[in-house]
């Protein structure tokens, strides 16, 4: 693996971009989260594919799909980003948080399962906490079935987070944000069922609220045990795909939540709502989720409020 090109700031979050030996480029990102230092928590976010098939409408990184990475090609990317801060792999840090989530729907890829069952034996980590976010693949269950016993063997008691990608309640437009066969909210419940044990994190149900996509509480009700799963409300981040799709994020940096019905509902159904609006200037850099460095150098027009940090090419 060779690095090609890196932008960012150390106070808040570094994107790579680097090569493997068949050409192709992935993205990988380490941040951190203000005001907690880097001691307090730390996050990797690492590609799972050359590209992706789903082609997400909102998504710079879908499209160009080149395949799956390997196990190796996974831990190349975690090796990089760990040595690059601690080089003898003993990482002192709280929450350790891996996420496979920088490029490519993860459920797609068996080798993020073998990284799972290494990743506590290849550093020393106490605070190791791996994160998965998916789409829910309807083609993915014997992906979910064995990740729900590598948790089981390995993850207990609150050492891993899992996150559903859920955006609006309204199944067709479910559809637009995410154009591929999915499990519905029905059976991402059922297999939710099996993997949360009381001693678990609540499970994520996130949404990256779009303008004119609904979210309603009766109806995550009707699926989801607020004693078992949180919500989790994002901006949509300012990216190509957005941009060429119409798509309006509901929220920035100025929102007043305790103005927003879709809030209020959701907390009236007893949910627990993060609102994670975060730090604006993670679009300037390219880290934010959805957000693809590689497709801003290969275009010729810019966007406004997003990629804007200077990048550093290495050859």
């Amino acid at each position: 693996m060779r690095i090609k090109a890196s932008t960012g700031s150390n106070s808040i979050a570094s994107v790579y971009i680097a090569e493997f030996d068949n050409g192709s480029l992935v993205e990988m990102v380490e941040s951190v989260q203000p005001p907690l230092p880097r001691d307090k928590k730390w996050v990797l976010i690492v590609s799972t594919l050359f590209g992706c098939p789903v082609q997400c409408p909102m998504c710079d990184a879908g499209g160009h799909y080149r395949g799956r990475l390997s196990k190796k090609e996974i831990f190349d990317q975690l090796d990089f980003l760990v040595k690059s801060k601690f080089p003898d792999g003993k990482i002192p840090v709280e929450k350790f948080k891996v996420q496979f989530a920088r490029m490519g729907e993860p459920s797609f890829n068996p080798s993020v399962l073998e990284v799972l069952e290494e990743l506590p034996q290849r550093y020393d980590v106490p605070g190791l906490i791996p994160c998965i976010s998916t789409i829910a693949p309807a083609g993915a269950s014997s992906f979910f079935r064995e990740l729900l016993r590598i948790k089981k063997d390995m993850y207990s008691c609150g050492n891993f987070q899992l996150q559903f990608s859920i955006h609006t309640t309204n199944r067709e437009l479910r559809d637009r944000l995410m154009p591929v066969n999915r499990w519905d909210l029905a059976q991402i419940a059922r297999y939710c069922s099996e993997f949360w044990q009381p001693t678990d994190r609540k499970i994520t149900l996130n949404f990256a609220l779009v303008r004119g996509m609904p979210v309603n509480s009766e109806e995550l009700q009707k699926h989801f045990d607020p004693e078992r799963f949180l919500v989790k409300l994002t901006p949509l981040n300012p990216t190509y795909a957005a941009a060429r799709n119409d798509l309006v994020s509901q929220i920035d940096s100025s929102w007043d939540e305790t103005r927003c019905g879709i809030v209020a509902g959701l907390r009236s159904a007893g949910y627990e709502v993060i609102v994670s609006i975060g730090e604006m200037e993670e679009n300037l850099i390219g880290s934010n989720c959805g957000q693809y460095l590689t497709e801003h150098l290969a275009t010729e027009r810019r966007l406004i409020d997003s990629y804007s940090y200077d990048i550093k090419n290495y050859g």
